[in-house]
């Protein structure tokens, strides 16, 4: 018996009329929660990934493709030969040069609070996305004739301060790494080195980013910090296209290992692998309701292999053999989970597209966008056929057994 024949009568079992039993109502129920449960599967998955996909695009404002710190210690500097080596390297579009540390901001309306004070130079906003998140002001930063910068909408907030007005001015405090203990008894005001500031900008990105950052000139950031000529990192944007695994691995044969060479995923690990562990956790309890549902089509099959039992009698005796008989039911349990999973898929695409076009379930609360996101991915379609094809020749498995081991009956009518 080839495969042709088992697939045919597979078709016609699942078209043929049948009895008046419970076989009809429990192959349609089975192949309605298969569908559900489908359906249900591409829609979370294309949720997810719209979050996902929207976390990573806001994380593009601080975190670059390709990033360099030290191994140990939180400053360094690189020689002329390395750089130029560095910027000559294929890929590579921009280097930015950062020097970041917390401070103590104060502002003209006397309120205080720690940040990150984070030193930029003009390529920075060539290789992170900040520019695009300021919601207010500009995102120039200059020396003269004042000292500018950039500041987090939650930051700018709690220190009262308003970009629209001239003499709303933060100023910087950092502790003084030079000063003795003696000195400091003697003159305590030298134990801090201050700059003025006045905010030029604001972005808002999220909470971690907004309450966090202000961005300012490296050179300012390195006079205050004491530290010229140095970095906390180089952060890199690389063309279209490159690959962004062997541009890491040229910079580590030029650098060496006293510094790290961090991809954005790496840079964020814990978050992108929470994000993806609650996507196949979702996953998991969708396929355990899946395999409940499957126990539908367990009795479904037991009934069709019942109702057979002639069928089977006649194909034995014209000569097929026990794998051929469970083929049969096994490819029969496959088109009702393809055939459900199918009707499931079509709905879960609609719903989504109309997710995105319509935005019909809303966000509460103050967010970036209104509605859910949602992203399709070709691969989630294969892992959700995949998944019910397995789950269908699985609660197909004892039915199409136990047809393999029936008995010829009797072919005689009463």
């Amino acid at each position: 018996m080839n495969l042709t024949l088992i697939r045919q009568l597979a078709w016609r079992y699942l078209r043929g009329k049948r009895s008046a039993n419970a076989v009809p109502v429990l192959s349609r129920i089975s192949m309605v929660a298969i569908g559900v449960g489908a359906a249900a599967m591409i829609v979370l998955f294309s949720v997810f990934n719209g979050f996902e996909g929207l976390v990573k695009d806001l994380y593009k404002a601080f975190y670059p493709e390709l990033k360099i710190t030290a191994a140990k210690g939180k400053f360094f500097s690189l020689d002329d030969t390395q750089f130029n080596q560095l910027q000559n390297i294929a890929g590579i579009s921009y280097v930015s040069k950062v020097l970041e540390d917390n401070v103590l901001l104060s502002s003209s309306s006397d309120e205080k609070r720690v940040a990150t004070l984070k030193g930029v130079d003009r390529n920075y906003f060539k290789v992170n996305d900040v520019a695009a998140y300021v919601t207010e002001g500009t995102c120039n930063i200059v020396t003269e004739p004042v000292q500018t910068a950039v500041i987090g909408s939650q930051l700018l907030g709690q220190l009262g301060l308003d970009i629209n007005n001239v003499f709303s001015i933060m100023e910087a405090y950092y502790p003084n790494p030079k000063i003795s203990a003696s000195d400091m008894a003697q003159a305590p005001e030298t134990a801090f080195n201050s700059i003025r500031l006045r905010p030029d900008g604001a972005f808002t990105v999220q909470d971690d980013f907004d309450g966090k950052y202000v961005l300012a000139d490296i050179g300012l950031v390195q006079t205050l910090v004491q530290e010229p000529g140095k970095y906390s990192s180089l952060e890199l944007a690389l063309t279209a296209g490159t690959d962004v695994e062997d541009v890491q691995e040229n910079i580590q044969k030029i650098l060496g290992g006293n510094y790290l060479v961090q991809t954005r995923f790496e840079q964020n690990k814990s978050l992108y692998m929470i994000m993806r562990s609650e996507k196949w956790a979702v996953y998991a309890i969708l396929v355990l309701v899946l395999m409940i549902a499957a126990f539908n089509m367990v009795g479904a099959l037991s009934l069709l292999v019942l109702e057979k039992q002639k069928d089977i009698g006649i194909l034995k005796a014209m000569g097929a053999r026990n794998s051929h008989i469970s083929s049969i039911f096994l490819a029969e349990g496959a088109l009702w989970s393809l055939l459900g999973g199918g009707a499931g898929l079509v709905l879960g695409v609609l719903i989504c597209l109309g997710q995105q076009q319509f935005g019909w379930l809303k966000l509460g609360g103050s967010f970036i966008i209104d509605a859910y996101p949602v992203r399709l991915f070709l691969s989630d379609f294969f892992v959700v056929l995949g998944t019910i094809l397995a789950i269908g020749l699985l609660a197909a498995w004892f039915p199409a057994l136990r047809a393999a081991r029936a008995e010829g009956i009797s072919l005689k009518s009463d």
